[in-house]
């Protein structure tokens, strides 16, 4: 029977992916969301983006664009970089493109280009890599950057009261727009979580690849959740961001 299965942020992790791909048992069957930032962190994002870029021509697959990912599209577009983006893992990316071949480079170019920046399926769930603001959803955002920068929507559902239900006249109205949120960008190891987190339909599936998380996986309909180990712990001999 097919799965759709959501993936949290890689950052570069390549390893790691491979790993709880394998625990989760994916086959061909399965439809695979991948929530954005598969790159800047450790040292796989070539290796990463061709076996995604494989993964796309085997299977069905979507995949968001996030805030990491537009900004090594940048950097591939103009060659430019920024002391911030090297801080919070493009130095990492930049140097392990020092040997990819220029052919190989450009079509890691277009399949960062050609991400999506968000999908809503058939049964009104919508996958993103941070958030929206707008009370009409992401569609009418004025910013299309938005939806893999926002932070607002986690922070929202962090503080909301628990015990509130969508027909309580304080429930917040971007949480009516759909039946289901997954979303990425903000590790919930920040506030001391290592596994997905979920607060009312709103889903976070960042467990801090980039630092001293894991991988997620998550069954959206079973919601069984498959992980990699710890991300660094495949990487003894790098540094992580953190």
């Amino acid at each position: 029977m097919s799965r759709t299965l959501v993936i949290g942020d890689i950052h570069g992790g390549f390893k790691a992916l491979i790993q709880v791909l394998d625990r989760a048992k994916v086959t061909r069957q399965d439809r695979l969301i991948f929530l954005g930032d598969y790159v800047d962190g450790w040292s796989e994002t070539p290796e990463l983006l061709s076996y995604l870029i494989q993964l796309k021509e085997e299977r069905d697959c979507i995949f968001i664009r996030g805030n990491h990912d537009d900004l090594v599209l940048g950097w591939f577009k103009t060659g430019n970089s920024n002391p911030k983006w090297l801080q919070h893992g493009g130095d990492s990316t930049i140097k392990a493109y020092e040997t990819v071949n220029p052919t190989l480079k450009n079509l890691h170019h277009r399949f960062l280009e050609n991400l999506t920046n968000y999908h809503i399926d058939s049964q009104n769930r919508l996958f993103l890599h941070a958030g929206f603001a707008n009370m009409h959803g992401p569609a009418s955002e004025f910013h299309s950057n938005t939806v893999y920068w926002d932070r607002t929507l986690w922070e929202m559902a962090l503080a909301m009261d628990t015990s509130l239900t969508p027909s309580d006249p304080t429930y917040p109205d971007r949480l009516k727009l759909f039946n289901e949120i997954y979303i990425g960008h903000t590790p919930t190891t920040r506030i001391g979580e290592t596994k997905p987190m979920n607060l009312a339909n709103l889903w976070n599936i960042d467990t801090g690849a980039a630092f001293k998380g894991p991988i997620s996986l998550v069954d959206i309909d079973s919601k069984q959740v498959w992980q990699s180990d710890p991300v660094y712990e495949l990487y003894p001999e790098e540094i992580g961001r953190n």
